[in-house]
């Protein structure tokens, strides 16, 4: 079977590989729908981040070169004999986040964790092996396209928790790339009253706007402290530095109320420099977030199939595996038109 391999950086190939044997914990999944993240683009572009190489991944046992893809979905091909939870034929969404699990699910993903399709091979091919603990049960009749953003909305969703955010509340969100359009969705879900999305994109603002923002400020055309503050006298009750640079990150202090709080999501590609003084006199709260717990991620599953979180909008290209690179990670190199590109693995599904 054709999968896209990774092999260093801006190395990604399609190539034929084998399915390995599954183990007795594990499910045969057949991908219907893949999609490219935010993290797999830095695997392509500054990598290897999260990828192992010339070792083993404690956690996994998986090393580069190895099969990408974290965000899929798809139907249950065959099980392994200690799998008691899904049967042939089930739908699933695929939590590939692997932790050691001795800890509580709030904390666990902070003890150490590995990504299916980061550390070990993943979806962007026909088939691919998956510990039962790392599936979610899907509507049978519910679009296995949609499924496939479930995600990445679970990070925006773990995020909106972090913030504490509360009915009829105020948010600012730097970064209108895939995740920050996602926690907007997730702030309306939230029942936020003022979604502000602030970016240099006049193309992702207008995608932020689809997604649920009320307000958008382009910082090219206005101090956008300024302009949060003339909307939101005070400050916002909560944001979100989702863009990973120094201005954005000052700028989420500056535009949060005392004692608001700020989340950091975004995956900084370098360090950058911070006075902690201004963020006590400010007087603001910083937390941070990684990946999710399994209870959100469950929350996730059934906000988007119920359909409470509208996610649907942040889809803006289908490609075939053979142009993953052309059309996929080069696309969103280049494109700031794209949000979330999906790889349609199976035509039946």
């Amino acid at each position: 079977m054709k999968a896209a391999v990774w092999h260093g950086v801006k190395d990604i190939r399609v190539e034929d590989v084998e399915l390995k044997a599954h183990k007795d914990n594990e499910v045969v999944v057949r991908v219907a729908w893949a999609g490219i993240c935010g993290s797999d683009l830095h695997e392509y572009l500054e990598g290897p981040v999260f990828i192992p190489v010339n070792k083993t991944d404690e956690l996994t046992g998986g090393q580069a070169p190895l099969t990408m893809g974290h965000e899929f979905s798809g139907v249950i091909e065959e099980v392994g004999r200690d799998v008691t939870r899904f049967k042939v034929g089930d739908h699933v969404s695929i939590n590939p986040t692997v932790t050691r699990g001795i800890h509580d699910d709030t904390v666990d993903v902070y003890d150490g964790y590995s990504f299916i399709g980061l550390s070990t091979d993943g979806g962007f091919t026909s088939f691919v092996n998956v510990p039962e603990d790392n599936l979610y049960a899907l509507p049978q009749n519910y679009d296995l396209r949609t499924a496939a953003v479930i995600e990445p909305s679970a990070v925006a969703v773990q995020a909106v928790k972090e913030g504490d955010l509360k009915f009829g509340q105020t948010v600012a969100i730097y970064g209108a790339g895939p995740i920050g359009v996602l926690v907007a969705a997730a702030a309306k879900a939230a029942g936020a009253t003022k979604i502000i999305v602030v970016d240099l994109s006049a193309v992702r603002l207008q995608k932020a706007l689809e997604m649920g923002a009320t307000d958008v400020i382009n910082p090219a055309d206005s101090n956008a402290v300024e302009a949060i503050k003339a909307l939101v006298p005070g400050g916002v009750d909560v944001s979100f530095e989702v863009a990973g640079v120094q201005p954005t990150f000052e700028q989420a202090i500056a535009s949060t109320k005392p004692r608001g709080n700020m989340v950091i999501v975004s995956i900084f590609a370098r360090p950058i420099q911070f006075d902690p003084m201004q963020l006590m006199n400010a007087g603001v709260k910083l937390t941070t977030t990684i990946a999710y717990s399994k209870e959100t991620f469950q929350q996730t599953v059934d906000l988007i199939t119920s359909g409470q979180l509208k996610v649907e909008p942040v889809i803006t290209d289908e490609i075939a595996l053979d142009n993953i690179v052309t059309d996929g990670f080069e696309s969103l190199t280049h494109d700031k038109s794209q949000a979330k590109i999906l790889i349609k693995l199976d035509e039946t599904l």
